[in-house]
Order: C-alpha cells, then sequence, then structure tokens
C-alpha cells in the first residue's frame, strides 16, 4: 500500500504505473504467509503465535496484520488456499496422465488435503462465522474436481460405474483420519488400496 506522496514520482508518472511493484510486493507477501501459516499451522497448530509466521514468511508483523487483522481470517485463507491447489490439480493431471492414472494421482492429493484439514478442523468447529461459508466452498470446488476425474475414468472403462463422487470423497476422509495414528505412509497406502478397489467390475478388469 502507498500513500499519496508516492501516487507519482518526480517526472509524473500515472499512479498505476508506481502502484504495479507495491501490489507485485503485496503479493509475494501474501504468498509468503499463506505458506508459512500452513507449514506452521500443521506442526504447531492453529493457536501458534503469529510472531513465528511473519518470521518465518520473512515479513514483519504489521504486515501480518495488514492483510489478516484476525486469526481466523488467516485460518480461512489457508484453508481455502489447499481447496484452490487440490481442485486445480484436477484439470491439471486429466491433461497430464491417463484417467485412471489421473484418479489415482489426485485422490493421493485429496489425501494429503485432509491432513491439512485435519490440522485446521477445531479451528473450523469453533463457530467463529469466519469460517461459515468454507463447507460451501469445499462443495462447489472439490466435488466437481473429481467427478470430472471418476467420470472420465468410468468412460475409459477403467473403474466400475456405480461409483459415487460424494461417497468417495467422505471415504478417503474416513480412511485418513482413522490412520491418523498409523505411521508415516499408512493413509496413502489405504488410499491407493481403495482407489485400486474401483477397478473392480470395470471392463478393464473383465
Amino acid at each position: 500500500m502507498i500513500d499519496s506522496s508516492q501516487a507519482h514520482n518526480g517526472g509524473g508518472e500515472p499512479k498505476g504505473g508506481a502502484d504495479r511493484p507495491a501490489r507485485a510486493d503485496a503479493r509475494r507477501s501474501l504468498d509468503a504467509l499463506l505458506q508459512a501459516a500452513k507449514a506452521v499451522f500443521s506442526t504447531s497448530g492453529v493457536d501458534a503465535p503469529v510472531r513465528e509466521i511473519a518470521e518465518r514468511a520473512g515479513v514483519g508483523l504489521a504486515t501480518l496484520y495488514r492483510h489478516f487483522p484476525q486469526r481466523s481470517d488467516l485460518i480461512a485463507a489457508v484453508f481455502r488456499r489447499e481447496i484452490d491447489a487440490c481442485a486445480d490439480a484436477a484439470p491439471a493431471l486429466a491433461a497430464e496422465r491417463p484417467p485412471f492414472e489421473a484418479l489415482s494421482s489426485w485422490m493421493q492429493r485429496y489425501a494429503a488435503f485432509v491432513a491439512t484439514k485435519r490440522g485446521l478442523a477445531q479451528a473450523l468447529h469453533s463457530g467463529d462465522p469466519t469460517f461459515d461459508s468454507l463447507p460451501g466452498y469445499f462443495d462447489q470446488r472439490l466435488r466437481p474436481a473429481l467427478r470430472s476425474l471418476l467420470e472420465s475414468a468410468v468412460a475409459a472403462g477403467a473403474v466400475r460405474a456405480d461409483v459415487d463422487a460424494d461417497e468417495l470423497l467422505s471415504a478417503v476422509a474416513s480412511l485418513c483420519m482413522s490412520t491418523h495414528n498409523g505411521g508415516p505412509g499408512r493413509a496413502e497406502r489405504m488410499v491407493a488400496l481403495l482407489v485400486d478397489g474401483l477397478r473392480h467390475g470395470s471392463s478393464a478388469s473383465a
């Protein structure tokens, strides 16, 4: 953010030209804060000191509070960012890999997202109105992402046709929560077994 004294340079450059570097700096600070918050939340919980997040991001506390006046604002932003990253991975995988591989890879990506969500669960269920829109955002972004991959895999004959995307999302979440204390890699192995089971009854398994 710049004040009115910075709106023009000595040569009379329009304000927009001066704003561009400021906007770029603000975007870099925001990205660094969200990355740092995700890392700190995953190791220290959502009640970790915000100073730790600012230091990890390489910014001052004033910058953190300018972007996120309340802790809940930061938590919600981290959760939305993870939803977006998971959803955006679906079309990228579909463009790069065969249908079943794309589906399998995305399910592992979703499992990793669930691990992040578990770390934020206590805050998300605190009753803070900041989080009220997040379940709807989850549905809006992630359900269509999985549905598109699943439909492609079904059309290719790679998985059975009676699989429901909503049930699959719930099944993976349940698996990840049940294997929370099962050691490194256990959730990934269980999700891989679940996805491999989708082949049963498909034309590819006939």
